[in-house]
């Protein structure tokens, strides 16, 4: 019995399926509005293409030989495939089902990025979201690879590829131990603490690029004693002592023992936080949806 399943008509391997469930082939034809000769030749040619009978005679109607009833098992198979492929792509299509694949900074997340994911899914409830935290060279591997559709980053992607529009722009912070020399200050500039442990993002990560950026300003180097992945274990480094950081602002609400944030002085304590998607790629309708939402209504926290 040979399957050739990029030759077979699932048109009429559907139709074997109805003769199958009827057990006759007038019967099926009538079912599926076509003439019973014409129902007898598809079978026959789709036994050709097999290379064994598909039925057996039974009386006035038929029965599953012993291959039909093996090809039958594929037969339902391969027209469950088809129809999850065409529910897929339907999907696909309409923006208001379907799942978006959204990567954003690990500081977006405790407040930015679910709100504006609330405040979509209000008028869109069928859509979902696949969701990835990461530092700002991931996320901008990930849009570059197909791994995500959308991403909330900063600094603006260089590379020329991806698209940008900036969303909101955030004052920096100096984070210091609430103990530190500085605590009691509102307001300090980075020549403060030019000499003073600080506590890093990995390399990769966007407040890393504005840190270097705000020291070499002040002509000097950040003495780096440790790094760290996300604000919260750079803020929990800094209340044991450890060091000092530059910060985003914390999100409405968040609170941290032991850390004292104070507002930085320079113009340049600032990052652009913006939308970034490939600018030569179709979107899905579903992920177009979304883009569009988020630049008009993702302007402000």
């Amino acid at each position: 019995m040979r399957i050739h399943h990029e030759r077979m008509d699932l048109v009429t391997v559907r139709w074997f399926l109805v003769v199958a469930e009827h057990g006759h082939v007038t019967n099926a034809a009538s079912e599926l509005r076509i003439s019973q000769p014409g129902l007898s030749r598809a079978i026959a040619r789709l036994e050709r293409e097999l290379g064994a009978p598909l039925f057996d005679r039974a009386g006035r109607g038929v029965v599953l030989s012993v291959y039909g009833r093996i090809f039958a098992e594929h037969a339902r198979r391969l027209v469950a495939e088809e129809e999850a492929s065409r529910r897929a792509l339907a999907q696909a299509a309409d923006p208001e089902r379907g799942e978006v694949s959204l990567g954003f900074l690990h500081t977006q997340g405790p407040s930015f990025v679910p709100d504006l994911i609330r405040r979509y899914r209000r008028d869109h409830p069928g859509v979902t979201f696949r969701l990835s935290q990461d530092r700002s060279e991931r996320l901008l591997a990930m849009l570059l690879d197909g791994g995500a559709d959308l991403v909330i980053t900063s600094p603006r992607p260089d590379d020329p590829s991806l698209a940008w529009q900036p969303l909101v722009t955030e004052r920096l912070q100096l984070a210091v131990p609430a103990d530190h020399r500085l605590a009691a200050r509102r307001r300090v500039r980075v020549s403060d603490v030019l000499d003073e442990p600080f506590v890093a993002f990995y390399r990769g990560a966007g407040l890393r690029v504005v840190a270097e950026d705000l020291f070499a300003l002040a002509g000097a180097r950040p003495r780096i004693a440790f790094e760290g992945e996300e604000s919260s274990t750079v803020r929990g480094l800094v209340a044991a002592g450890l060091g000092v950081a530059v910060v985003a602002p914390a999100a409405p609400g968040e609170e941290f023992s032991g850390v004292r944030h104070l507002a930085l002085a320079e113009p340049a304590a600032v990052r652009t936080i913006g939308l970034a998607w490939p600018s030569g790629r179709t979107r899905p309708p579903v992920a177009e949806g979304f883009r569009r939402f988020v630049l008009a209504h993702g302007s402000g926290h």
